[in-house]
C-alpha cells in the first residue's frame, strides 16, 4: 500500500516532574511554582522558536497581571535562558488543551523537528518508528516516557502517533543529550511527560467531550477525556497523592491518491498507418479479442506502444539503457519514456482508534523520602480500508501527445559508467486514450492494533542535605498484530475500456469510456489474499542514581548512576499465498471462462464514494469493489469453501520469517555540574559507558542433512561504547549568552536488521543474509548558539550544529561461504569460487554528517495600549544539510554516492500569529518544508520517489464560557494540502517534477467542551 504501505529546545532545569536527579533540598513550593510557570500551550506553537500569543490583562488597580499563554511564554524563555542542555519543550497550557489530533503533529511545532503525515494526520512511515526527523536524521530518535525508555513492538522507537495529546503534560526534545540520559538516538531524544499528582494542589477534576470531522471522509467521531487527582496531608510532613486519567478518541480520515508507474518504462510509438504497424497487426492482439489490432491499420490517430528492450548491464553499459540496434533514425526519434503515465485510483478510508489510561500515586513521608508508582497504557488501532481501481492499459493509444523530457544516464543509473551524461530518450508520454484496456478493482481492510503499557515504581531519598538517591524500576509490554486481507475482482470476459489519461499537471487526469464501472455484472471474481504477522515485545529496566552537592569547589554537584535493561522481540509471519475465487480454484485464464460473476456475491460488494480527489482528477469514483466490512473474520473462507482459505486462528506460520531478538544493556555514568565567575559561566561534564549484549535467532532451511526442515541459526554479539558530553553557557552581557555543547551519541541497528536469516538460491549461486554483528551508528555532535533576550518574553537566537556520523549501513554483495548450506555446485557462474555464494548483506561502512542552522524568535507587544497588546508573533527557520553515503557497487569495486538522509527537508520554517484576551484565545500556524526523499534512495533514480515541498496551515480558538468551562474549536490542514510524491530524487539535481502520486486528505475540524474544577 502507498504511504503507510499496509506512518513525530529550550533547556529544562532540574524539576521533579521531569528530571529525577534534582537536588532534593529545593522546597516543594518552589517546585510547584516552576511547574505552574511551565504550563504553556500548543498555541505557544514552539517554545524555542515561536511561542503562542501572550496577554497582559489589566486589573482594576491598573496593575498588569500575567496569565495564560503569556505566562507560558515567559516560563519558556526563562527555562531556555537558564538551561545547561540543548532541549526544546512544549507543555500543555491546561489539561486536554493541546489541539492537535496526535502528538506527532505537536512535535512538528519544535524547530529542527519534521514529521510525516499520512491520511491527514501525523504518522509513522510503514507503521514503524516515530515518523519524526530531528536535525535531518530519521529513524535515529530515542523515545522515552517520563524519562524511561519506551518502544513500540518491533521497534526501538515509540510509534509517537499512538500518543494522545490530552493525556500528556509536555514533550521534551533533547537535541544533544548529556551523559545522564539513556542512550539510543543520535538524532535526538523525545521524552513524553504524563501527568502526576505533584502537578495539582488539591482535588482536581477535568472532563472533556468533543468530536472531529474530515471534509473528505464526511464522518464525525467522538473524543472523550476525564481526569481526577487529589492529595492529602497526613500530618508530620507526610502527604499522599493519586491521579487517574483516561481518554478515548476515534477519527475517520481519507487518503485519495493517483499512484503511477515509475522506472524508465521505455516505449516506441508505431503509427497505425505505417507498414511496420501492419506487420505487427498480424501477430499481436489487443486486450479485446473482439477488437484485434488489424482493425486499426491505416489510422493516423492511433499508435502502437512497443516496449523497447534494454541492453544487458555490463562494465560499459548502465541500467535502463535502451537497445536501439536495427532502428532507423525516425524510429529512434519515436522512443519515449512513459514514466508516471499509468496512474490509477487509490481511495482509502483511514480509521484511527486511540485509548489511554494513566494512573499515578505519590507518597511523601517527609521532605527527604518519597515513594511513587506509575502506570501508562496506550491502545492504538490503525485501520486502512482501501479501494483501488487498476487498469491494464491496451498497447494502442489514440491521440498520443508527448513533451520534451531528457531521460539522462544520471536518471537511468546515476551515470554508473562515468563519462558524459548522455540523453537516452528525449521525450515522454503526456496524454492519450489507451484503447481496449482491462480493469480490475481491489478492496482491502488492513488493521494494525498496537497495545503498549509500562508500569513503574521507585523511591527517592535524601539522607543528608547534600546527598540525594533514587531507585527506579519499570516493566514494559508491547504487542502488534498486522493483518491485511484483500480481494480482487476483474473485468468480465470481452469487456474493455478506453482509459483517457493526461499525465501532466497536479493532479493527473483520468476518465473512462466504456461499460459502467459501478455495475457488478461487468466484473468477475479473481482472488483473495491476506498478509498477517504478530510481534510480541517486552522489556524491563532498573536504574539507580544519585547526586551530591559539593561546597567550595568549581564543581557544584556530582551526578552518578547505573542502569540495567533488557528488551526481547519475537516476530512471526502467517501470510498465505493468493487463493483464487474461480470455478476451478485456478488463476483466471486468458478468456476468463472460469470466472465467477461478481453478481453472485453482490452483497459482498460496494461502490466507492463518488468524491474521489474532490472531483479534481477527472474521474470522481463510484466503481464496484469488494467491501472492507466483508473482509473480516471468516466471511470469504465460508463463502468459498473450495478456495482453501484458512480459517482465522488456523493460519500456518511461515517458519523462515520467524525471528527472536534479545538485548541486554548495562550502563553507568558520572557527570559534574560546574560554575565560575559568579555563575556567569556554568555547565556540566560527563561520561556514560554502556555495554550491549545481544542474542538473535533465525530459522533457516536445513540443507546440510537429508532430513531437511528448519534449524535455529543463533548469533551472539557484544560491544561497549563510551559517550562523553560537555555543556557550557556563558553570559556575555546581562541579556546575551553564548552556549556550547558537545556530545557523543549512538543508535543501535533496527531489530529486524539484526536477524541472522539466510536465503539461498541454489540455481544461480546467490544468497542473502541478515547481520547480527551490525554495530550502532555513533555521532560526535557539536552545538553553538547565541541568544539575545530583550525582555522576559521577547528574544532571538541563532544556533549552528554539526553531527559527524560513523557506521552508516550499506548492503553489499561479496563471495562468502554459507554455513547453513551445501557448497554451490551450479553451472551458472556467480563470480565466486570454492563453492562460495555471492552473498548480499548489510554492513557498517561509510561515514557521514548532519549539519545546519536554526534561527528563532518571538515578540509580544508589551506596553501597547492598543489592540496590539493582545497579539503575539513568532517564527523559526532551520537549514539542514546531510551526507548519507550509499555504496551502489561492491567491496571490490565500490561506487559511493553521497545522498541526503531520507524524510529530511533541507529548509523548514514556521510562522505563527496568536491572540488572547481574558475570554478568547486563538492561534494560526503555517509550517512549510522543502522537498525530501521518501523512505530511501533507489539504485536508479528514475525508480525513486521524493515528497514535494508543501505548507500546512493549522488553527485553533478557545473561548472561556466561565472560569471552569471552555469551548474549543480546531482546524487542521486549512490549505487542504497532501504530501504529493514525485519521480526521481531530491537534493541531487535528479528531480523530474513528474507526479507519481497526488494526494488529497481534506480538512479536519474539531469542536470540544472542557470542564475543569480545581488547580
Amino acid at each position: 500500500m502507498a504511504g503507510k504501505q499496509t506512518t513525530h529546545k529550550v533547556s529544562l532545569p532540574d524539576c521533579p516532574a521531569t528530571l529525577w536527579n534534582q537536588m532534593k533540598e529545593e522546597s516543594e513550593m518552589k517546585n510547584k511554582t516552576i511547574m505552574s510557570l511551565r504550563i504553556s500551550t500548543i498555541a505557544l506553537a514552539v517554545s524555542h522558536a515561536f511561542a503562542g500569543t501572550a496577554v497582559a490583562q489589566e486589573a482594576k488597580d491598573n496593575t498588569v497581571v500575567v496569565s495564560g499563554i503569556r505566562a507560558s511564554a515567559r516560563s519558556a524563555v526563562a527555562i531556555k535562558r537558564d538551561a545547561m542542555e540543548v532541549v526544546d519543550s512544549i507543555t500543555a497550557e491546561d489539561i486536554g488543551k493541546l489541539p492537535d489530533p496526535n502528538v506527532s503533529e505537536t512535535l512538528t511545532r519544535i524547530p529542527g523537528v519534521q514529521g510525516y503525515r499520512y491520511g491527514g494526520e501525523g504518522a509513522s512511515p510503514v507503521g514503524m518508528g516515530s515518523g519524526i526527523t530531528i536535525r535531518g536524521l530519521s529513524g535515529q530518535t530515542g523515545s522515552q516516557v517520563n524519562g524511561r525508555s519506551y518502544f513500540t513492538a518491533g521497534n526501538r522507537e515509540f510509534n509517537i502517533e499512538d500518543a494522545i495529546p490530552s493525556m500528556i503534560a509536555g514533550i521534551d526534545v533533547y537535541k544533544n543529550p548529556t551523559a545522564e540520559h539513556i542512550e539510543g538516538g543520535i538524532g535526538g531524544l523525545v521524552n513524553v511527560r504524563t501527568r502526576n499528582p505533584s502537578d495539582f494542589k488539591g482535588l482536581t477534576v477535568s472532563l472533556g467531550v468533543g468530536g472531529r470531522e474530515n471534509t473528505l471522509a464526511k464522518k464525525a467521531n467522538p473524543e472523550l477525556f476525564g481526569l481526577i487527582a487529589n492529595k492529602w496531608d497526613l500530618g508530620g510532613g507526610s502527604r499522599f497523592g493519586v491521579m487517574a486519567a483516561a481518554t478515548y478518541q476515534t477519527s475517520t480520515g481519507r487518503s485519495d491518491a493517483t499512484p503511477a508507474n515509475g522506472g524508465a518504462s521505455l516505449k516506441r510509438a508505431v503509427r497505425a498507418d505505417s507498414a511496420e504497424y501492419a506487420a505487427l497487426a498480424a501477430a499481436n492482439k489487443s486486450n479485446s479479442p473482439a477488437q484485434p489490432m488489424a482493425a486499426y491499420v491505416g489510422r493516423s490517430d492511433i499508435n502502437y506502444l512497443a516496449s523497447v528492450p534494454l541492453l544487458p548491464v555490463s562494465a560499459t553499459v548502465g541500467a535502463n539503457t535502451p537497445n536501439l540496434a536495427g532502428l532507423s533514425a525516425e524510429q529512434i526519434g519515436n522512443v519515449m519514456t512513459s514514466t508516471g503515465t499509468s496512474h490509477n485510483i487509490q481511495e482509502e478510508t483511514i480509521l484511527r482508534t486511540r485509548k489511554g489510561l494513566n494512573l499515578a500515586a505519590d507518597y511523601r513521608v517527609n521532605n527527604t523520602l518519597r515513594a511513587y508508582s506509575e502506570f501508562n497504557y496506550t491502545y492504538y488501532q490503525y485501520n486502512q480500508q482501501g479501494r483501488f481501481l487498476n487498469t491494464v492499459d491496451g498497447a494502442n493509444i489514440q491521440n498520443l501527445q508527448t513533451a520534451p523530457f531528457s531521460f539522462t544516464e544520471a536518471l537511468a543509473n546515476r551515470n554508473s559508467n562515468g563519462g558524459s551524461n548522455d540523453v537516452l530518450a528525449g521525450k515522454r508520454l503526456v496524454s492519450g486514450s489507451f484503447l481496449d484496456s482491462a480493469i480490475n478493482t481491489t478492496g482491502n481492510n488492513a488493521r494494525r492494533p498496537y497495545t503498549t503499557w509500562i508500569g513503574a515504581g521507585g523511591v527517592e531519598w535524601s539522607p543528608t542535605p547534600q546527598l540525594s538517591l533514587k531507585a527506579d524500576f519499570n516493566y514494559i509490554k508491547s504487542d502488534l498484530t498486522d493483518e491485511g486481507p484483500a480481494a480482487t475482482i476483474d473485468s468480465a470476459p470481452g469487456l474493455t475500456w478506453s482509459v483517457n489519461r493526461v499525465a501532466d499537471g497536479a493532479p493527473h487526469q483520468m476518465t473512462f469510456t466504456g461499460p459502467s464501472l459501478g455495475d457488478p455484472k461487468n466484473f468477475v471474481l479473481r482472488s483473495f489474499a491476506s498478509a498477517k504477522s504478530t510481534t510480541d515485545d517486552s522489556g524491563y529496566a532498573s536504574a539507580l542514581s544519585g547526586a551530591y552537592v559539593l561546597d567550595d569547589s568549581m564543581f557544584t554537584r556530582l551526578k552518578f548512576g547505573t542502569r540495567f535493561a533488557q528488551q526481547q522481540s519475537a516476530f512471526s509471519n502467517f501470510t498465505f499465498p493468493e487463493k483464487f475465487l474461480t470455478t476451478d480454484n485456478l488463476p483466471l485464464n486468458a478468456t476468463k471462462s472460469n470466472g465467477v460473476p461478481a453478481t453472485t456475491v453482490a452483497n459482498m460488494l460496494m461502490q466507492s464514494p463518488p468524491n474521489f480527489l474532490g472531483g479534481q482528477g477527472g474521474y470522481a469514483g463510484g466503481f464496484a469493489v469488494v467491501s472492507a466490512d466483508q473482509l473480516t473474520g471468516n466471511t470469504y473462507a465460508n463463502t468459498f469453501p473450495k478456495a482453501g482459505i484458512p480459517l482465522q486462528g488456523a493460519y500456518i506460520e511461515n517458519v523462515p520469517a520467524r525471528r527472536f531478538i534479545e538485548e541486554k544493556t548495562s550502563a553507568a555514568y558520572l557527570m559534574g555540574d560546574f560554575s565560575a565567575l559568579d555563575d556567569r559561566i556554568k555547565g556540566n561534564l560527563g561520561l556514560r559507558v554502556v555495554r550491549t549484549n545481544s542474542r538473535a535467532i533465525a530459522q533457516v532451511a536445513n540443507t546440510l542433512t537429508a532430513a531437511g526442515g528448519y534449524v535455529a541459526n543463533e548469533k551472539r554479539t557484544s560491544y561497549t561504547n563510551a559517550l562523553p558530553s560537555l555543556n557550557v553557557s556563558a553570559d556575555i552581557t546581562a541579556d546575551t549568552l553564548v552556549r556550547f555543547a558537545y556530545g557523543r551519541g549512538m543508535t543501535r541497528a533496527p531489530l529486524d536488521a539484526l536477524n541472522p536469516s539466510v536465503s539461498v538460491n541454489f540455481g544461480n549461486g546467490t544468497a542473502s543474509q541478515g547481520n547480527a554483528d551490525l554495530r550502532p551508528l555513533t555521532a560526535n555532535s557539536i552545538d553553538l548558539s547565541l541568544e539575545k533576550y530583550f525582555s522576559k518574553t521577547n528574544y532571538v537566537s541563532a544556533a549552528v550544529f554539526n553531527k559527524q556520523i560513523k557506521g552508516f549501513v550499506n548492503g553489499i554483495a561479496e563471495c562468502r561461504t554459507v554455513e547453513t548450506a551445501q557448497p554451490y555446485t551450479g553451472s551458472l557462474p556467480n563470480g565466486c569460487g570454492n563453492g562460495q555464494y555471492l552473498v548480499t548483506r548489510s554492513i557498517n561502512t561509510e561515514d557521514g554528517y548532519a549539519r545546519g542552522v536554526e534561527l528563532a524568535g518571538q515578540w509580544f507587544f508589551d506596553g501597547s495600549q492598543s489592540l496590539l497588546k493582545n497579539f503575539g508573533v513568532g517564527a523559526s527557520y532551520s537549514y539542514v544539510d546531510t551526507s548519507n553515503p550509499v555504496n551502489f557497487g561492491t567491496p571490490a569495486a565500490p561506487r559511493l554516492v553521497d545522498t541526503p538522509q531520507p524524510m529530511q527537508s533541507k529548509n523548514n520554517f514556521s510562522v505563527s500569529g496568536m491572540y488572547e484576551d481574558n475570554k478568547l484565545s486563538a492561534r494560526l500556524v503555517y509550517t512549510w518544508r522543502s522537498e525530501s526523499i521518501l523512505f530511501g534512495v533507489s539504485t536508479n533514480p528514475i525508480d525513486g520517489r521524493y515528497i514535494g515541498a508543501y505548507g500546512i496551515l493549522d488553527g485553533s480558538v478557545n473561548y472561556n464560557l466561565d472560569d471552569k468551562l471552555t469551548l474549543s474549536f480546531s482546524a487542521s490542514n486549512l490549505t487542504n494540502k497532501g504530501l504529493d510524491r514525485f519521480i526521481g530524487e531530491s537534493g541531487a539535481g535528479l528531480q523530474t517534477g513528474i507526479e507519481r502520486q497526488h494526494y488529497l486528505n481534506g480538512r479536519t475540524f474539531g469542536l470540544a467542551l472542557r470542564y475543569k474544577f480545581g488547580k
